[in-house]
């Protein structure tokens, strides 16, 4: 298994994104007949044998696919634009999944939906019994972490992808850049993004990560600047949409530069891992709504909570259990979050 997982627990890249990224672009490669180039790439992806055993047996007619970031700084370098903010391993040791997002597809219907998890949430680890933040169960591996979101959400995994965040902005600077859109003027002064009016503004992959990262989001509304202030929540938010965005430019890429596949398909292989089992084609054929604005997005439902000692969150249960009864395969769509 690679030991590259770099991400900063400071900035939470969204790793979930590049494989929405993955399935695009191993979806068009196959239609543009470019099958060996695509098969020659994805048999280069790393996987997770030890996240196997605790996956959930296949469910009639949906998969769960946990799509998980971690904070290591093992693949930061001194000459990465983002180096300040995102530190070296010497002085951050260790790593924890800082971005989980759970995908649903119905396979029946082929329809696709998003779920959110708070990196602070409450929650029992693995089958122990000690409760901690749901971000650290993975520093005592993707195991554990599996083990940990199935019981806490009491949904079933039926696949694992970890992505790196250096892979992240290999991806969109391979792809051209991924158009960011915000309504006003915003900024996160903590990882230095910006963009100064109300557009649609092509970013790289530094700057976009720069966006997903944010958890001190701002926005300059009547002349001042206003913090967004629901931290976790609104940047999976944010991540949820810029998803849709990023999934759009992969595939208008690829469609006006079908030489360049390859290219793109060899920094997906150094971006992500996964478990034994996973068909990282098949998945691509599966998640073509999320580029076509045809997929559902949900925040889970969370309440503050200081009664450990430190800020997490709490499941707020009565709202919860409609998204997570639709995600565990008993009941049909819920209203949609934003």
């Amino acid at each position: 298994m690679p030991t590259d997982h770099g991400i900063s627990r400071v900035t939470g890249a969204p790793r979930w994104m590049l494989v929405v990224s993955i399935a695009l672009v191993t979806s068009l490669a196959g239609a543009l007949g470019i099958v060996r180039a695509t098969n020659a790439q994805m048999g280069k992806v790393g996987r997770v044998p030890e996240v196997t055993p605790v996956l959930s047996p296949a469910s009639d007619g949906f998969e769960n696919y946990l799509l998980v970031g971690s904070d290591s700084r093992a693949s930061a370098q001194p000459g990465d634009a983002d180096y300040a903010v995102v530190g070296n391993e010497a002085a951050n040791p260790g790593q924890r999944s800082d971005t989980m997002i759970v995908v649903h597809v119905n396979t029946k219907d082929g329809s696709v939906a998003t779920m959110s998890i708070p990196r602070d949430l409450w929650a029992r680890m693995g089958d122990a019994g000690r409760y901690n933040k749901i971000n650290s169960a993975y520093q005592k591996g993707p195991d554990v972490l599996v083990r940990t979101v199935q019981r806490a959400l009491n949904i079933p995994i039926h696949h694992y992808v970890e992505v790196n965040f250096a892979g992240f902005k290999e991806i969109i600077d391979a792809v051209g850049g991924v158009h960011i859109c915000v309504a006003h003027a915003s900024r996160d002064k903590a990882t230095g993004f910006l963009i100064d009016r109300k557009s649609c503004k092509l970013q790289s992959g530094a700057d976009a990560l720069r966006y997903v990262r944010s958890r001190h989001f701002e926005q300059r509304i009547d002349g001042e600047w206003q913090l967004e202030g629901t931290g976790d929540v609104g940047r999976g938010n944010r991540q949820r949409a810029f998803m849709s965005m990023l999934a759009k430019d992969v595939a208008k890429y690829l469609a006006g530069h079908p030489l360049n596949t390859n290219k793109v398909l060899v920094s997906f292989a150094h971006a992500v891992t996964v478990d034994d089992g996973l068909d990282l084609i098949d998945l691509g054929r599966k998640l073509r709504p999320l580029g076509t604005g045809g997929s559902k997005s949900y925040a889970l439902p969370v309440n503050s909570d200081m009664s450990h000692g430190t800020f997490t969150f709490s499941l707020d249960i009565n709202k919860a259990q409609p998204v997570l009864a639709y995600f565990a395969g008993l009941s049909g769509v819920p209203q949609e979050q934003r």
